[in-house]
């Protein structure tokens, strides 16, 4: 399981968060996303520990802590949720909507 992390300043790099989360453990990985279109960070980032005890450690020690300017929300993160496909919700439907009397 991995740890959110949130409300992270824009100027955060992955080597900044593996030093603060690496004095509660090990630290396996570090996922910093970034947006698309501007390539800026997105303000929040995953990071994975060692063990659940090390995971609980980071976990209570920098909720809500200050970092970077900014009050940390650092909680277990929830697994993904599968959206599905995006679109309309008319698929194979080439009527456009209208209904076809003859």
């Amino acid at each position: 399981m991995s740890i959110y992390v949130g409300n992270l300043s824009y100027e955060v790099q992955e080597q900044n968060l593996r030093q603060v989360f690496s004095e509660y453990g090990t630290v396996k990985s570090v996922q910093l996303p970034t947006d698309r279109e501007t390539g800026r960070v997105r303000g929040f980032a995953f990071v994975e520990m060692g063990t659940e005890a090390e995971e609980a450690a980071a976990i209570e020690a920098l909720d809500n802590a200050e970092w970077m300017g900014r009050n940390l929300k650092v909680n277990k993160a929830k697994p993904r949720e599968d959206r599905g496909s995006s679109g309309g919700g008319r698929r194979g439907n080439t009527s456009g909507g209208y209904s076809r009397r003859y």
